[in-house]
């Protein structure tokens, strides 16, 4: 071998790589739906093995309803894009470990160079997405402006980078709302200064995550797969380089029970701050905490929304394919 050629080669060993799993690059280059998801649900969201089980669940939705699943971890400083059963069994246990980062858009090069496993946050999600050509991404619900307790005042920066990427990534965001953990009023009018588009599912209220109704009302109101698509493809044709919101309320005889969560967040609240739980920790600790709390409720809820997202994901990707095949542009 040519020193030329060994230097070449030792230079790609310290490229970014990544796989893309065979399904999901046949259903890109064919034009076909695909749906994105996070891995953090998998890795810091659930216990084992709910994790893993609740993992393929929703891919098995996504697939009954037409489209593909393109779950998007790091594994060994490698990007994945779509996994495999042994890929999926391996992330859920190395979280259960506590061996992989919690990976938002800040993270993704620093795990990707120390070869580290990484779980996808909405944000890092939402841009890896982005850059593989997928549109359409389904999560359980997104984070936002952290709640106060005791009227202190809010601290300005205790912002989820969530709400920044939904501001400048292009994709189209399908959740049951903001975190119920978090100050959901504060976090649409957030999301209002960054230009995002924020559409309730069949409903005129924001849902609440957990819960149907959070008291507050969203931009707009869209009630069918095929208008979320329209809202992808205009805001794509158009250029605006800003993502966009559909917030479907979990089925109401599916949610949590309003009055006992309450209390478990606010308790769950009030341990973290004296456990002086900070940052990335905070989402992971309450969840877990509310689970406890609820006598397993909240994990039950959580389940069922992440499922009916993803059958509503899977319709709007599927749509947009459709539109996307008739190649019509705005500006003929």
């Amino acid at each position: 071998m040519s020193a030329e050629k060994a230097k070449k080669n030792s230079f790609d060993d310290y490229l970014v790589k990544a796989k893309i799993h065979p399904e999901v690059k046949e259903a890109l280059a064919q034009n076909k739906a695909v749906v994105a998801l996070e891995s953090t649900i998998i890795s810091h969201g659930m216990p084992y093995p709910k994790n893993i089980e609740t993992a393929k669940r929703v891919e098995d939705q996504i697939r009954k309803y037409g489209a593909t699943p393109a779950t998007i971890c790091i594994i060994d400083g490698i990007i994945h894009v779509g996994i495999n059963d042994q890929e999926l069994d391996k992330f859920g246990k190395l979280g259960s470990e506590k061996k992989v980062v919690k990976c938002s858009r800040r993270d993704v090069a620093l795990v990707c160079s120390q070869q580290k496993h990484g779980a996808t946050t909405v944000s890092a999600t939402m841009l890896l997405a982005h850059r593989f050509g997928i549109h359409v991404f389904v999560t359980g619900g997104i984070g936002g402006v952290h709640r106060v307790l005791n009227n202190n005042e809010i601290d300005p920066m205790d912002v989820s980078s969530d709400l920044t990427e939904l501001g400048r990534t292009p994709t189209l965001v399908v959740s049951a709302g903001v975190k119920s953990i978090l100050d959901i009023p504060r976090t649409l009018e957030y999301l209002e200064t960054q230009g995002v588009t924020v559409a309730s599912y069949q409903t005129d209220e924001f849902p609440a995550f957990f819960t149907s109704k959070s008291g507050c009302k969203a931009h707009c109101r869209l009630d069918s797969p095929l208008e979320c698509a329209k809202l992808i493809n205009s805001n794509l044709q158009l250029g605006l380089n800003s993502g966009m919101l559909v917030a479907v309320p979990i089925p109401e005889n599916l949610e949590a029970k309003s009055g006992i969560l309450t209390k478990a967040i606010e308790q769950g609240l009030t341990e973290a701050k004296q456990k002086n739980v900070k940052g990335k920790d905070v989402t992971p600790f309450l969840l877990q905490r509310i689970n406890e709390l609820t006598g397993g409720d909240s994990l039950r809820a959580n389940i069922e929304l992440v499922l009916n997202n993803a059958r509503v994901g899977a319709q709007i990707a599927v749509e947009l394919s459709k539109i996307q095949s008739l190649n019509v542009s705005f500006f003929i």
